[in-house]
């Protein structure tokens, strides 16, 4: 894709949402890490129900390490695999109290190093809690990205590296937003709402969906329709 054409992608993206964000629920640098960590695999909505449940009665790490993974299980069920997540919820208040007071680092490999956050997880951290230009690639962003040729790669990682060099600097704080949005309501994996997208003439995908074809109505459905009508109204 040539230059010229990804600026103009991400200048409709900015024009059309000019102030994106996440979908999670959160007031804290903490809350934020939490909510991160438990989407993997399940919805914001999900993740949402069950953080307004968690927050109120544990939103720090020591709250949280103080109610121990038994404790913690009940609110997030709604979450996938929350047995798994729930051990790693714990033991990251855990890390965190133990290795940085409690405070969320702002270094990759040390947020990287704590139970349950991925390259993924510490990208967000470190673009929303930290300012940096990183962009976090989960699978709407890895199939927009590969779909409209805007940054293909056969991995997450070639993705990310793919869209970091190639997306003009002024776009990039908000890339990771605008293209999770983009495909999470546009350019969904199935059946993409081609027609009513903003990109749809700078997307390089080949079997873009067509606009659904108009019914014509015959003469003699026309016909029957206005004898119903003028029958209605002549009975009123």
């Amino acid at each position: 894709m040539h230059a010229a054409t990804r600026r103009a992608i991400f200048r409709r993206l900015r024009e059309a949402n000019p102030t994106p964000t996440t979908e999670l629920l959160y007031g804290s640098p903490f809350e934020l890490l939490v909510a991160v960590m438990l989407s993997a695999h399940t919805t914001d909505r999900s993740v949402n129900a069950a953080t307004r449940q968690l927050f109120p009665v544990a939103n720090t790490p020591a709250a949280i390490a103080a109610l121990g993974v038994e404790g913690v299980k009940p609110y997030i069920r709604a979450v996938g695999l929350y047995n798994t997540k729930s051990k790693n919820l714990v033991g990251l208040a855990q890390a965190l109290l133990e290795r940085h007071g409690g405070e969320i680092p702002c270094e990759r490999a040390a947020l990287e190093a704590l139970p349950g956050v991925g390259r993924k997880t510490a990208s967000i951290i470190l673009n929303m809690v930290f300012g940096h230009s990183e962009v976090a690639v989960d699978t709407h962003i890895f199939r927009v990205a590969n779909r409209t040729g805007l940054a293909p790669g056969r991995t997450p990682r070639e993705v990310e590296d793919a869209l970091v060099a190639g997306t003009p600097p002024e776009f990039l704080k908000d890339a990771h937003h605008w293209l999770i949005l983009h495909g999470r309501y546009v350019c969904v994996a199935r059946a993409p709402k081609c027609p009513s997208c903003i990109l749809r003439d700078l997307c390089e995908y080949p079997h873009k969906t067509r606009a659904a074809a108009r019914r014509r109505v015959g003469v003699g459905t026309a016909i029957r329709r206005s004898g119903k009508r003028v029958r209605r109204a002549a009975r009123g």
